[in-house]
């Protein structure tokens, strides 16, 4: 018999930890699939409890594959305390508006990821690629489909003639397919030179430095403020989470996380369209 959304929400929380709010000092959080919900809404009742964490001294870091200027669109920061933002799954970390760090794909990647897309839908499949940069994302393909599913992610967003011509500082580049991009684009990309590969969504396979990660970046930003793993709270639902995950203690798995993140972190959180975090984070820190 299914389990009713409220009967798993209280599950979940009953099996979180209880933690000290002062033993907190850091809380990473995704986006898509985990703070927002299945509509892409940002939870209301997270600005109210984002006051209160960075009141206790509690840095928020939202991280996600998007691009920056999306992240600061959908999570506005508190009042007089700049947001830190991980962007572009890791490849670039903003306080405000300064780059903290950025970590580029190898022009030479971009090229092996083109012909691959080309040759994929020479056989038969289906795929746009964004070329995503530090001054803005760029797309040839002008598909009302393709540009209702990225114009969200990308507010920064350009139409060019040819990706090859773009001179920007390259930090991710992401291959939508429409039917799925793990059994489908990702496979025809495989391995890529002098960069990686993975599976950041369900229509989504995104190429980036071999060491741009969302873990990588987080322990930058552990080392930044004089923070440890055992002090930091992480939140996320997709393999692109799993590096985040790593480096936190205290890692909660989304109710319908990937079976790698469900595996990989230690708690379980209620649905994002349950108000999973903000419910979580609440019950975790006794606010």
């Amino acid at each position: 018999m299914a389990i009713s959304p409220t009967t798993a929400t209280r599950e979940a929380l009953s099996a979180a930890p209880r933690v000290d709010p002062r033993d907190i000092r850091l809380i990473t959080i995704d986006l898509d699939g985990t703070l927002l919900d299945s509509a892409k809404r940002l939870d209301p009742a997270f600005p109210a409890l984002h006051r209160e964490l960075v009141a206790a001294g509690i840095t928020v870091v939202p991280a996600s594959g998007r691009q920056v200027a999306s992240i600061q669109r959908d999570v506005p920061p508190v009042p007089g305390t700049p947001l830190t933002v991980i962007g572009e799954n890791g490849a670039i970390v903003v306080r405000g508006e300064e780059a903290l760090a950025t970590d580029s794909v190898p022009r030479d990647a971009l090229a092996h990821v083109l012909d691959a897309a080309e040759a994929y839908q020479a056989g038969g499949g289906r795929c746009a690629v964004v070329l995503c940069g530090r001054r803005s994302a760029y797309v040839t393909d002008h598909s009302e489909e393709f540009m209702r599913v990225t114009a969200p992610y990308y507010p920064l967003l350009e139409q060019v003639g040819d990706l090859h011509e773009v001179r920007d500082d390259v930090l991710k580049i992401a291959v939508w397919d429409p039917h799925g991009s793990e059994h489908g684009v990702a496979q025809a990309i495989v391995e890529v030179p002098g960069a990686r590969t993975l599976v950041s969504a369900g229509v989504w396979v995104d190429i980036m430095s071999p060491t741009a990660d969302k873990g990588h970046a987080l322990e930058a930003l552990q080392a930044e403020l004089g923070v440890g793993p055992e002090q930091t709270m992480a939140f996320g639902d997709y393999p692109n989470d799993l590096g985040m995950l790593a480096r936190a203690r205290y890692s909660f798995a989304m109710a319908d996380a990937h079976p790698s993140v469900a595996q990989a972190a230690r708690y379980r959180a209620p649905s994002n369209d349950d108000g999973g975090v903000v419910r979580t984070i609440r019950t975790v820190l006794g606010l």
